[in-house]
């Protein structure tokens, strides 16, 4: 009986969710300038210097959202096939038009599709990475099991995410905007108040740093280091799979 209430439960948020990204993808990319105050983009940057991805290397990009960091990855991998995975259609079909736009129709490939049952071989990709979208499943250690399983021996799995500012007076400063502001701006600025006001809520359920550390190290991956960027307010997780045994 439990596990079946918690099924339904898991289930119904899942459907909560994936309706917030379809409602919120017309304006997705000008809210998150708006709320990150354009921080997301130096943390994608920081994020691509540590990867250092190299010319005909390939990877997997989950909640690829409307795909800023997977035509990053792409361009940087000049060559390799990138593919990016994301449950909202909606957000797949902006993104669309930015591959159209930057003649990477051919290099990338978007699949609409689930992250905790990524339908890839063992194996299969030099990178994986989530940006943004860790905290909106509904098992992480299932979707970090997953990249885990499908990035080749000796590849990145790697995590940006929102997380938690631990000193003060910033921790205060943050949580009355992100908790207060910010779902009032949603609703000023995309006309949406419920769909911002979940980020706030999905925040406070999600992993600190450490503790998505212990998350990597679970999910089998080793070397896991942890970046907190902008005191804090959002960390850089990269962890890498074991290089297999001769």
């Amino acid at each position: 009986m439990n596990a079946k209430a918690n099924s339904s439960s898991s289930s119904s948020s899942k459907e909560h969710v994936h309706a917030l990204f379809e409602n919120i993808a017309p304006k997705y990319d000008m809210m998150n300038d708006l709320l990150s105050f354009r921080r997301h983009k130096a943390w994608r940057k920081f994020t691509m210097r540590k990867m250092n991805v190299q010319p005909s290397q390939t990877a997997l990009d989950l909640c690829c959202g409307t795909c800023d960091w997977t035509i990053a990855i792409a361009k940087a991998s000049v060559t390799g096939h990138i593919t990016g995975l994301d449950f909202s259609q909606n957000m797949l079909d902006v993104g669309a038009v930015k591959l159209q736009k930057e003649g990477l129709k051919e290099q990338i490939t978007l699949i609409q599709g689930n992250a905790m049952e990524l339908p890839f071989a063992d194996n299969s990709f030099d990178y994986v990475t989530i940006g943004f979208g860790l905290r909106n499943v509904p098992d992480y250690l299932q979707v970090l099991k997953e990249m885990e399983r499908v990035v080749k021996p000796g590849g990145m799995v790697v995590c940006l995410e929102l997380s938690k500012p631990m000193w003060q007076p910033f921790k205060g400063l943050y949580y009355l905007y992100f908790e207060r502001m910010l779902p009032m701006m949603g609703k000023w600025v995309a006309k949406r108040f419920d769909e911002y006001k979940w980020l706030p809520d999905s925040l406070k359920l999600f992993p600190d740093a450490k503790q998505l550390s212990e998350l990597f190290r679970q999910a089998g991956l080793n070397g896991v280091q942890a970046y907190p960027l902008t005191g804090g307010i959002a960390a850089l997780h990269i962890g890498t799979k074991e290089k297999s045994q001769q």
